[in-house]
């Protein structure tokens, strides 16, 4: 039973599986057939991939009463529309460039299908609908459609009530759109049109950038002029959603315009703008609009009102007559960017009503159009009226027309770019590597099985510049980067009228919206030529209050009396003027942006520089006599501190801050005792060398070695930290705000914390230098060929009196001149001892080298010998016989010889003064070699004259070896 039941149910899922293939098989390879052809105007051309276009060739179409009792009727077209025409040549110019171009889609011809669209939505819809599934009446089902290629992107279509209803289908199917003129901000939305792309900035921008001319200009009062469609709606919604979240100001009115010439209520809105106190009007409308209302607006005689036109009727040459002018002129608005299209001229110039019709729809209109002729057969009545017949011979570049006018090419620039979008996604696309492709498996789409939406992929992708140099991209929401021209209506004395570019404004992602406007260029149709006051209330003066009026904007109120007292405003602010309300008070302090402050910190930095470059010279030149001789480490160290001393400097300009405050006077002062002890060091350590020279000195010098030198800077430089760690410990300096000698200005300064620390740390200082100064003093005679005595007297005499000059002059500076004075002692002093020490030694060692040898200054040796044994012989003489004489006792005769004896004395002491006064000139590096010498000479000496060597060294002589500098200099 069961396996019966079994076969018996398999039977009939066979029967009934073929009699469902055979009526299958039967209805696959049948036909279909389209019920109606939509009758389309349009131009075609043939080629590998096909684009479609969608343009407004006529202004207006009237369209047959669609009742449903019969069926519709053909279209009637009333205006020819010549820009329009112009908009669709220009992607028939655009694609025959691309095809003769050899680097972009090489091998591969694009084609085109262009549809006019009549600025209708019914047809333009029709339109989008055949060029995506094709017109063909027959379809065979059975494999592929077979027929015209259905296109692969659309260009257009221009309002973007009809971009809206369009994409929303073919964004179902991918079908990339790229249009030129739809502004609505609601097709950002990928959600909705996720195939939507165009090339030219959404109204959200537009409204910012109205909002920026507002704002611009003061204007907080205007009234708003929408048209009934997406276009105008969201423009509507966006503008009072914007100025809402910005608070720049308020519409008095918003009316929305009817698209068919409704009197009744064009003359109401008309009469809303009449009474309203705003003097500026904003207007998102199509200039088909604008010529109803233009009607009304002259029929009253409505004028004194700045107009701020949208990009959709900012370069309408129908509204700029000399009829309309009087109330137009003057008009601000936001224009699409302009481009240069090379060639584009040359292209039109070729249209003719004799060229094959699938490529020349709207030529014979055109030539109609241009030349006001018909073509045979004329209508009824056309040469009556005095109407010419065209012949096809008319010269069009004879003719002045705003069709051939190409200097400011618009819409026309934008339908340039998407054209070359389209393109450059496709050869981007085509150039893929297999295993490499961005879709399923890393495959790359082929131009046999291209689909649009991997088209989509590309075009989101897509980044070229054009030859005019504008950079072409999209971002997520199918939008490239806002640019607009900012227009003005220029009414010329003649009579005659100019559009003329007076600005832009950019959009940018991290600046907002950047506004540039050239204001001397901008006409005012106002007898004061200036731009007008469009306010709901005035400012209230001083003494009085806003108080909001009840049920309106917020840009509307009135003003009251205060009924209280004034305050005091806070501490960091000071009344304004008019003692309305308080302002911030303006600061002060010693900045790198002043002219004072950029001199101080190119000094400093100049300072520093010499001191790297002295310092190099130094190391280079280090082995030489005069580097070694002077105590080379010490100069090193004495270089280096200098240099922190310049740099300290810098810390007392610029906005005081903690950590600049206390570091800047802990830094000073510890930079200048390193220099300091330098100096005391090296002046005690010539001290000490020329104490050797004497009998018994050699002890003296063991006190001066190299760590006991390196101990003593290190040691003094401790105290002086010492003194600044306990300072920042104990009582800190810090930034202040002191409004004391001023009541409307901040003085930012660095309030030192303790007085006491602070003049411990100058006294410190001024007690190393006094001793170095004071010991310098004393040994500036010491005879040395290359003494420092004299140098580091110097230095220190003008360290000591800028600082002594500093003390009076900074107790009475204030603010920023008190750092300007305490940076310029530092300054004035470092520059001081680097000179002064550095600037005679840097001199020989440059321009005189050969003072720089051990020859000059040794040469001196064998002549001091020879002419020192000179003078012992002559004193040992001299000495004999004073004490021969001493016996003698005739009281004349002693008298005489005392006489005598005395003037040889006198003589004596002369040549020993001279000799010892000269002695400096000579280098301390000898002082032990003639030392040496000079112990042989005493010896010698006491032999010949039977003296003791007591005798010799006596004050009256002094020590042999200073005759040695005198010989020299003689």
């Amino acid at each position: 039973m069961w396996s019966l039941l079994q076969t018996n149910l398999l039977l009939f899922i066979l029967l009934y599986s073929c009699f469902f293939s055979a009526v299958a098989s039967s209805l696959f390879h049948s036909s279909c057939q389209l019920q109606r052809q939509f009758h389309l105007n349009g131009m075609h051309k043939s080629g590998d991939v096909i684009l479609g276009g969608l343009f407004q060739v006529h202004f207006f179409s009237s369209v047959a009463d669609l009742s449903f009792t019969s069926q519709p009727h053909n279209l009637s077209f009333v205006r020819f529309y010549d820009l329009g025409f112009r908009h669709a040549q220009t992607m028939a110019f655009a694609i025959d460039e691309i095809n003769r171009s050899s680097n972009l889609l090489p091998n591969v011809t694009l084609g085109y299908t262009l549809y006019d669209n009549c600025i209708n939505l019914g047809i333009g819809f029709r339109a989008a609908l055949s060029l995506a599934s094709g017109q063909e009446e027959h379809f065979i089902l059975d494999d592929t459609c077979v027929g015209n290629t259905p296109v692969l992107g659309i260009v257009g279509d221009s309002p973007s009530a009809h971009s809206i209803a369009i994409s929303s289908i073919l964004g179902l199917y991918r079908v990339p759109m790229v249009s030129y003129f739809s502004t609505c901000s609601c097709l950002s939305d990928r959600q909705k049109y996720p195939s939507f792309f165009r090339t030219i900035p959404s109204d959200a921008f537009q409204v910012r950038a109205m909002i920026q001319i507002l704002k611009h200009f003061g204007w907080t009062w205007a009234g708003l002029l929408v048209t009934d469609d997406d276009y105008g709606l969201h423009a509507a919604r966006s503008l009072q959603s914007e100025l809402s979240l910005s608070g720049e100001g308020c519409l008095a009115y918003s009316e929305v315009l009817p698209w068919d010439k409704d009197t009744d209520e064009l003359r109401r809105i008309v009469n809303v703008m009449k009474t309203s106190r705003a003097r500026v009007v904003i207007v998102f409308a199509h200039e088909s609009v604008m010529i109803n209302l233009m009607e009304e607006v002259v029929r009253q005689n409505v004028t004194g009102l700045q107009w701020m036109a949208s990009e959709a009727w900012t370069a309408a040459a129908v509204l700029q007559t000399s009829h309309l002018m009087p109330y137009l002129g003057g008009t601000l608005g936001i224009a699409i960017r302009h481009g240069e299209i090379p060639g584009l001229r040359e292209f039109l110039l070729k249209i003719h009503p004799t060229l094959h019709y699938n490529n020349s729809y709207g030529n014979s209109m055109f030539w109609e159009f241009t030349f006001q002729c018909k073509f045979s057969p004329v209508p009824s009545g056309w040469l009556e009226d005095g109407g010419a017949v065209c012949t096809g011979k008319e010269d069009l570049e004879k003719v002045d027309t705003e069709f051939l006018d190409i200097s400011s090419l618009r819409p026309e620039y934008n339908v340039y770019k998407a054209v070359y979008a389209l393109a450059h996604s496709l050869d981007d696309m085509l150039r893929c590597k297999p295993g490499r492709g961005p879709f399923t498996g890393d495959s790359c789409a082929t131009l046999q099985s291209l689909e649009p939406w991997q088209l989509v992929y590309y075009l989101e992708r897509v980044n070229f510049s054009t030859s005019f140099g504008d950079q072409v991209s999209f971002d997520e929401n199918g939008d490239v980067v806002p640019i607009y021209d900012v227009m003005n209506w220029l009414w010329l004395p003649d009579g005659s009228t100019k559009v003329q570019n007076v600005g832009e404004i950019k959009g940018s992602a991290f600046r907002g919206e950047e506004l540039i406007l050239d204001e001397d260029k901008i006409f005012w149709n106002f007898n004061s030529k200036k731009p007008p006051r469009s306010v709901c209330s005035e400012s209230c003066p001083p003494g009085t209050h806003m108080v909001r009026r009840k049920g309106e904007p917020k840009c509307c109120f009135d003003c009251i009396p205060y009924s209280f007292e004034c305050t005091s405003c806070p501490e960091d602010f000071w009344s304004n003027p008019k003692r309305d309300h308080c302002v911030p008070k303006k600061t002060e302090f010693l900045s790198y942006h002043e002219p004072l402050g950029i001199c101080l910190a190119a000094t400093s930095l100049l300072g520093t520089f010499i001191c790297a470059v002295v310092l190099g010279i130094f190391i280079y030149h280090r082995t030489t006599p005069i580097v070694r001789a002077n105590n080379s480490e010490l100069s090193f160290q004495l270089l280096l501190s200098l240099k922190l001393c310049f740099l300290c400097s810098l810390l007392f300009i610029g906005r005081p801050r903690l950590w600049t405050c206390q570091l800047r006077h802990a830094a000073f002062g510890i930079s200048f005792v390193l220099c300091v002890s330098c100096i005391l060091v090296k002046t005690m350590v010539v001290l000490a060398v020329f104490k050797v020279s004497k009998p018994g000195g050699g002890a003296s010098l063991k006190w001066f070695g190299v760590t006991q030198q390196r101990g003593t800077v290190l040691f003094l430089t401790s105290i002086q930290a010492a003194i600044c760690t306990a300072w920042l410990v104990f009582s800190s300096p810090f930034p202040h705000k002191n409004s004391q000698y001023h009541n409307d200005k901040i003085i930012f300064e660095c309030a030192v914390g303790s007085s006491v620390c602070f003049a411990v740390l100058l006294g410190y200082i001024g007690v190393l230098a006094f001793l170095s100064f004071l010991i310098a003093f004393l040994v500036r005679n010491l005879p040395d060929s290359f003494n420092e005595a004299k140098l580091i007297t110097f230095s220190m005499l003008i360290f000591c009196a800028v600082w002594v000059a500093f003390v009076p002059v900074y107790v009475s500076s204030t603010g920023n001149r008190a750092d300007a004075v305490e940076v310029f002692a530092i300054l004035a002093s470092s520059f001081g001892l680097l000179f002064t020490l550095f600037g005679p030694k840097c001199y020989i060692i440059l321009m005189r080298p050969e003072m720089n040898t051990k020859k000059a200054i040794i040469t001196c040796r064998k002549l001091n010998k020879n002419i020192y044994n000179t003078f012992n012989q002559i004193y040992c003489t001299l000495k004999k016989l004073y004490t021969f004489l001493i016996n003698i006792r005739n009281k004349h005769v002693w008298i005489s010889i005392q006489r005598f004896t005395l003037n040889i004395h006198w003589r004596t002491n002369s040549i020993q003064s001279v000799a010892t006064v000269l002695q400096m000139q000579r280098h301390s590096v000898q002082v032990r070699r003639v030392k040496k010498q000079n112990e042989t000479h005493f010896l010698k000496t006491q032999h010949l004259c039977g003296f003791q060597t007591t005798t010799l060294a006596s004050p009256m002589i002094g020590p042999p070896q200073r005759l040695c500098s005198w010989i020299q200099t003689e």
